[in-house]
């Protein structure tokens, strides 16, 4: 694969980096006295140095003679030498904000290259929405690769998006320079069922010689995961049991285990490692998604391989897991991933290998960054008006809205059990007591009426349901992130707490907010497609700290309530989803009444 995101191709530079790993030629750095965490051996060489050129390796080893007068010397001390990390699988709209504030978050904390999928954006604003991720990204030191969204739809027929992307649509792509690959194909319904639609996307892919990634979220792991890998797909980031990631890595396909501000898999997906004498070349570490306060407060992909560590992990085989294998998972350890000659010198200095502190980052040989700051700076950019205007509801909302006729005075309904930190839900039948006609929210259940309304096309189509697992007592939470069509979700106890949480939404452009009799207790604005925010990433972490305060007032304890929340329309996760459209049993990928029928 032709890499465009080095400073310069290795054609171009060959000759430079002979000659000066010959010592004809000066190196424009070299860094000495490194520890090198060398990731192509699993080991940790002594007082090594590093000679750079031209954005790339020229050597690895004894770099006195790579030394000139103009040359910069860069004394190690003894630290780590590693080289910079890669993310496999990232939505950075889940940020709240843009690829430049994002750069600017996780640059400091190791990061030198993303593989995003902005599948957010695209199933709101299409692929113009996707371009300006990308002329927002290309201004940024930070490697932002794209992998196409594929499902947009994420299951078509089951939801109404903003935009729609097909197999053309993802052929044109395939032709961007951004372009390594596809997003992950969440239609595995259609892969296994051999549809042209879905198998037409991945196949402009492979037809492109770039790479397929996937979503399998089935506890399935026989015929279903053998055909959905036959079809090409090459990584999966959805295994939540240790056998899901080991019965992936047997496969041959990269077995993502994810970490995010909400998802916390690593614990159990981490002993297919720690409980089982594999080899890990199969294994990368991504976030999947992260919102702004884990990133100021712990960090990104640090915090990741910390995190592996502390799940029993050595440090090596985790810092494997973010540089060569997510490098080679994509077919880019040509330049990507190592600390090896012709390499693109992208490296992180880290001052010991338990706390795993980043001290300097290095992005084709330029420092970017340094004891946790930016080095770099890089002009703003201003999305389009268009981009800004996005809610387009086609209703007034009043408390009259929400309501639901109830058939007899005693009505059994399927509800949404959700799971703390996990991306998946339970289908339970509760029964409720109609009130005036209607039936309402049971917080002494714990159960919660649920409205997603339709919010790209006017279309004023909206489904009704309820949810379990979020513990609020009085109030009501709404959110436009609402994976993936990213429509209007509303939750809550009441009418009208329900009816004011949507139309501060509406009002500001579309967000995250919660409220309480009749009072906004917090909103964090998200004009930008009504997924992000341009301001920057301690005004974010400090509306979301504020907004977490208000999910607590109104009863909910779990952590990063609004991402378990934002799952509760994806209709390709089980067992069972809402959508606008109504409910969806994704065990059978049918649609299901509300009432459960005796």
């Amino acid at each position: 694969m032709i890499n465009t995101f080095c400073k310069k191709p290795l054609w171009e530079v060959s000759q430079t980096l002979a000659a000066v790993a010959g010592g004809s030629v000066p190196a424009d750095m070299v860094i000495t006295h490194a520890r090198l965490v060398n990731v192509c051996t699993h080991e940790i060489q002594e007082d090594i140095s590093v000679a750079v050129s031209c954005g790339r390796i020229a050597l690895v080893g004894d770099a006195a003679h790579c030394i000139g007068p103009d040359t910069l010397v860069v004394d190690a001390e003894g630290q780590y030498l590693a080289p910079g990390f890669l993310d496999g699988h990232i939505h950075v709209e889940s940020s709240m904000m843009g690829v430049g504030e994002y750069a600017r978050a996780v640059i400091p904390h190791g990061t030198v290259g993303i593989y995003m999928d902005p599948h957010e954006i695209c199933n709101v604003l299409g692929l113009d929405g996707v371009k300006c991720l990308l002329e927002d990204a290309a201004r940024t030191p930070l490697k932002a690769m794209l992998t196409t969204p594929s499902c947009v739809p994420a299951v078509p027929g089951f939801e109404d998006t903003g935009s729609f992307i097909g197999p053309d649509e993802v052929a044109e792509t395939m032709n961007w320079k951004e372009c390594v690959g596809l997003g992950e194909m969440m239609n595995f319904p259609g892969i296994l069922g051999s549809s042209d639609h879905a198998h037409g996307i991945t196949g402009a892919t492979l037809k492109a010689g770039k790479i397929v990634t996937g979503h399998y979220s089935m506890p399935e792991t026989g015929k279903g995961l053998n055909a959905y890998i036959a079809s090409g797909v090459r990584c999966c980031h959805e295994s939540t049991r240790p056998e899901d990631a080991l019965a992936k890595m047997r496969l041959g396909m990269y077995a993502m285990f994810r970490e995010g501000s909400a998802w916390h898999d690593l614990k159990e997906v981490a002993r297919s490692i720690t409980e089982h004498k594999v080899d890990s070349r199969f294994a990368t570490l991504i976030s999947d998604d992260t919102h702004p306060h884990t990133l100021l407060a712990q960090g990104h992909l640090d915090h990741i391989v910390r995190r592996a560590v502390e799940e029993g992990i050595d440090a090596i085989t985790a810092i494997q897991m973010v540089t060569i294998n997510c490098a080679q998972c994509f077919q880019m350890d040509h330049d990507l991933g190592s600390v090896a000659p012709g390499k693109c010198a992208d490296m992180v200095l880290l001052d010991n290998l338990e706390s795993l502190n980043v001290t300097k980052v290095w992005i084709d040989g330029d420092l970017t960054a340094e004891n946790g700051a930016m080095t770099k700076e890089f002009a703003p950019y201003a999305y389009p008006e268009w981009a800004t205007h996005s809610m387009h509801v086609g209703e007034t909302i009043t408390k009259e809205t929400f309501a639901i006729p109830a058939k007899a005075d005693q009505v059994t309904v399927r509800a949404i059990e959700v799971i703390p930190a996990k991306v998946g839900s339970f289908e339970r039948h509760v029964t409720l007591t109609a009130k005036d006609g209607r039936l309402e929210s049971d917080p002494g259940q714990d159960v919660l009426k649920t409205v997603v309304f339709e919010r790209h096309h006017s279309t004023g189509k909206k489904g009704f349901g309820f949810v379990k697992g979020f513990g609020i007592t009085c109030g009501a939470m709404a959110s436009t992130v609402a994976h993936d069509a990213h429509n209007l979700l509303v939750i809550g106890t009441n009418d009208e707490d329900m009816a004011l949480a949507a139309n501060t939404l509406i009002q500001c452009g579309g967000g995250m907010t919660a409220v309480q009799n009749g009072k906004v207790l917090g909103t964090v604005p998200l004009p930008i497609a009504g997924l992000m925010n341009d301001k920057s990433l301690e005004e974010m972490s400090q509306l979301v700290e504020n907004l977490e305060g208000s999910w607590k007032q109104i009863g909910c304890s779990m952590p990063s309530p609004f991402m378990t929340m934002a799952l509760i329309p994806l209709a390709c996760l089980p067992e069972l989803r809402l959508t606008d459209r109504g409910l969806v049993d994704c065990t059978t990928f049918q649609f299901v009444p509300l009432e459960v029928e005796n």
